[in-house]
């Protein structure tokens, strides 16, 4: 078999809650060695999120099985002496180490950049913050709902209505897709290192991956536009561009910008072709000004078919629209499984959701079940080149377990 992509590459990841670990987790589905740094004992806090109050009720250990597949756990107390000397002799062996310690914790356990540079010129340091870098609140905690979702001001856009209340983001929806900027730079300083043989620092934060999920009305803003929140769908600018229920209690999305070649084969698909010279739709300014009428004209006519009806009639007629699926129809979601998005566990029929990437000529590594707390500890130190009575040694102190 050749060689996957990342093969050969180690990973230390040396961090928790999600968005850093994620990153790690796509480098370990292109064949790097990727090897979980945690705590002694409970391990990794990550580890009891499906627990949390709100969090669907289930047997398995869904996050953790999401972002810490294919992973080796190393459990290793960084508070001490040795802990540190094993995490030393690691770096010199490691291409990879990535951490979203705050930055205090990071000086505490000397795992800052400064700390670790040193040791591995072609180390190349992945650091993931709340906010940032520098700046009044480079030391503030933050987690994808407040730093990605509240401060980029989406959480504000996201409202049925200018007095309703801001919408609440869901668990990790802000960290997946910041993972992908913090692997982006990870690849690019790989890049940087093919060429130079010199390692470096990247960086990413929440805060920054939020702007930028938010980019549009985010930049309308810097030049000077004033954002309002967007009015409620029965009000909404553009009906071509909105969501309607179907018979069935259903709810599809409409993304027609192609008005003038679009609008006539939607109303006949929906019965109504006797709008299509009405001089309040027949042209694309009098639609939208007209919007709120033709919005409740397309509310009466979806509601007389259902969901499945109105697939067929859209699809048929190549109009561009979207289901509004519930995240219990993920399982059975035929286009999901034929591409590839969601793909067993090795060894197992339970599904879990693969890294959206693909390169042509690249096998992912099949999804390994993630680790127990210092599953491979052994392993890892054998591999660092610690004997045997070393590791027992180390147990015996309680800097491994």
């Amino acid at each position: 078999m050749e060689p996957r992509l990342f093969e050969g590459l180690k990973v230390l990841d040396c961090a928790s809650f999600i968005a850093a670990p994620a990153a790690a987790t796509v480098l370990s589905d292109f064949g790097a060695e990727v090897i979980k740094l945690e705590p002694p004992g409970t391990g990794d806090p990550y580890r009891n999120l499906f627990t949390s109050p709100g969090y669907p009720v289930s047997e398995h250990n869904y996050p953790w099985m999401l972002d810490a597949r294919n992973k080796k756990s190393l459990a290793l107390d960084l508070a001490k002496q040795d802990g540190q000397a094993i995490l030393r002799r690691l770096i010199t062996q490691t291409d990879i180490f990535i951490t979203n310690y705050p930055f205090p914790v990071r000086r505490r356990l000397e795992i800052a950049f400064e700390n670790l540079a040193p040791l591995n010129e072609r180390l190349i340091y992945a650091s993931f913050t709340g906010y940032g870098e520098t700046g009044d609140e480079v030391n503030k905690p933050g987690f994808d709902s407040n730093a990605w979702w509240g401060r980029s001001g989406l959480m504000d856009m996201v409202r049925p209505d200018a007095n309703g209340t801001p919408a609440r983001s869901v668990p990790g929806m802000g960290d997946h897709a910041a993972a992908m900027s913090l692997l982006s730079g990870i690849v690019m300083a790989l890049y940087r290192r093919e060429r130079t043989g010199k390692g470096g620092k990247v960086s990413t934060s929440l805060v920054a991956n939020g702007v930028w999920s938010n980019g549009c009305f985010a930049q309308a803003s810097l030049c000077g536009a004033d954002v309002q929140v967007r009015p409620p769908r029965e009000r909404a600018v553009n009906a071509l561009a909105n969501h309607y229920q179907s018979k069935d209690g259903r709810w599809l999305i409409l993304s027609l910008l192609n008005e003038e070649r679009q609008w006539p084969v939607l109303a006949k698909c929906l019965g109504v072709a006797d709008l299509i010279a009405d001089p309040r739709f027949a042209e694309k300014k009098n639609r939208h000004a007209n919007a709120h009428d033709l919005i409740r004209l397309f509310d009466g006519a979806f509601a007389s078919r259902t969901l499945a009806e109105w697939r067929r009639i859209l699809d048929e007629a190549g109009l561009i629209f979207g289901v509004v699926a519930t995240v219990n129809e993920i399982p059975t979601d035929r286009q999901m499984l034929a591409t590839g998005v969601l793909v067993p566990f090795d060894g197992d029929t339970m599904l879990t959701i693969n890294s959206p990437i693909w390169l042509e000529g690249e096998n992912k590594v099949r999804p390994r079940h993630p680790p127990g707390v210092g599953q491979h500890t052994d392993e890892v130190l054998r591999a660092a080149g610690y004997g045997k009575v070393e590791i027992e040694q180390l147990r015996a102190n309680r800097v491994v377990s």
